[in-house]
């Protein structure tokens, strides 16, 4: 049995790590340096660095991503509602929450699952601040269209970019999109600092007031001029994400050959649809994502990530559930399943299978192993052969 031979777990990702003999050498530099946190020097060159790899001029640093998505709303003065989408992490519409803000939740297109552009412009009032969207599965949002209705209704946009570091979308950064692109560093993602974030951003007048945000409102030791929090990235964080940006060319290289090799073993499963597909410059190659058509496929996405589970594979369901199924905003309209009638079929149907550098082709051919065995022919499939 195919059980016997997966011994240990395989989960969802395993966080890209750098030699601890590295690390430690970076250590001592800041135990040296008697510095750890407050704008040190690790920090400050991670910050140039990544302007350099992503391609960028405006970039703040954070000591995670949902911090810097609340901060970043802050510093763009949004009010009233936003329109987002309900097929995304819980964090994107917490950073709402903790600003006052209210979700106006639209539909999501079936094939990349990212907010339907063409839905926008009916839930737009007078109270309407910013569009919201999500970059989902590396999937970039139909930017153009979303920056065309924005620039009409003079809205903010804003990118959750979390699943989209190093993204190009036709050849500029995914991050030259919209007013602002928040990015997640936490330790599930390809490029980490165990925890953290960064905001990138094109008016230049944000800078000081993210810095002040991130740092208790403060303008110089003596001068509190707004109210702020502490989100500011410290030493350590900074200096694992030096070492780890130095890995992630490398770690890249290593996705693609197992992103081809799942296309290569799924391509003949009825019923399983492959969302990642961008490659390259293009994909982000942080997560790889299946759609399960119960219909063709004799098995519902739920009946799969139980049968991967026995077989001690923690495959995950992403996004699950919708936020607009959050109890505190049953009273919103937006939340109707007959207005997110896309985004319920794709909170049934999608599965994150384990994807890292480090998972040997041999045991993505044994997870595909499973999922064809699966497969259980119906009327349908039958007369579609």
């Amino acid at each position: 049995m195919i059980a016997n031979k997966i011994s240990e777990p395989i989960y969802i990702t395993r966080p890209l790590l750098p030699d601890l003999g590295v690390i430690s050498n970076s250590l001592h530099e800041i135990w040296e340096s008697k510095r750890v946190t407050n704008n040190g020097a690790k920090e400050r060159l991670l910050e140039q660095e990544l302007k350099d790899y992503l391609g960028v001029e405006h970039l703040s640093l954070f000591n995670n991503g949902t911090l810097a998505l609340l901060l970043g709303f802050r510093a763009l003065g949004l009010k009233g509602e936003v329109i987002t989408t309900p097929f995304t992490f819980p964090a994107t519409v917490q950073a709402l929450d903790w600003n006052g803000l209210t979700p106006v939740f639209c539909d999501v297109e079936p094939e990349t699952m990212t907010i339907d552009a063409t839905k926008i412009e009916r839930l737009i009032t007078e109270k309407t601040s910013a569009i919201l969207g999500v970059h989902v599965f590396g999937n970039p949002c139909n930017v153009n269209k979303i920056q065309e209705i924005a620039d009409k209704y003079q809205l903010k946009v804003i990118y959750d970019g979390a699943h989209a570091f190093g993204m190009k979308l036709d050849d500029k950064p995914i991050s030259d999109y919209g007013d602002m692109t928040m990015f997640s560093f936490h330790a599930t993602k390809l490029f980490n600092t165990i925890e953290g974030g960064a905001l990138i951003f094109k008016d230049h007048r944000v800078a000081s007031k993210l810095a002040m945000l991130k740092n208790f409102g403060l303008d110089g030791p003596e001068n509190v001029i707004l109210s702020g929090l502490n989100a500011k990235m410290n030493e350590v964080q900074a200096a694992i994400g030096l070492e780890v940006l130095k890995l992630v060319k490398e770690e890249r290289g290593k996705r693609h050959a197992i992103k081809e090799s799942y296309e290569q073993y799924l391509a003949s499963i009825a019923g399983i649809r492959i969302l990642t597909s961008s490659e390259k410059d293009n994909s982000s190659y942080q997560y790889f994502v299946i759609e399960i058509n119960e219909e063709k496929y004799g098995r519902s996405r739920d009946w799969l990530h139980d049968e991967l589970n026995k077989n001690n594979i923690f495959a995950r369901k992403y996004f699950y559930p919708l936020c607009s199924d959050f109890s505190w905003y049953k009273s919103l309209e937006s939340v109707l399943p007959d207005n997110l009638t896309q985004a319920n079929v794709a909170v049934k149907r999608t599965l994150a299978l384990p994807y890292y550098g480090e998972l040997g082709l041999d045991l993505v051919q044994m997870i595909c192993e499973i999922i064809k065995k699966g497969y259980k022919k119906t009327k349908q499939t039958s007369d579609m052969l």
